[in-house]
């Protein structure tokens, strides 16, 4: 009756170790894909980042625009634009 036991816990403790070897290979899994997705969202933030930048760089020219549009209607001595007239 010894043997019949023994070779039980043997058995259970081939399958446990099996399923132990598939959480592994899950979370291994599961580890890559989180890996991608930081990468992915480094990407992004890298993305954004870029927008900002130019973003900046037009308003920039757009202030610089609007400061020789205001200065030039000074110069020229009338009024400036006024879409309804």
């Amino acid at each position: 009756m010894a043997d019949v036991t023994q070779e039980f816990m043997y058995e259970l403790m081939k399958r446990i170790h099996a399923d132990i070897g598939e959480l592994k290979l899950a979370q291994q899994e599961t580890k890559a894909e989180l890996v991608n997705m930081r990468g992915t969202m480094v990407a992004m933030q890298s993305d954004i980042h870029n927008m900002y930048g130019m973003l900046y760089r037009l308003d920039d020219r757009v202030a610089r625009i609007e400061k020789r549009l205001d200065l030039r209607e000074f110069t020229e001595g009338h009024s400036p634009y006024n879409p309804d007239a």
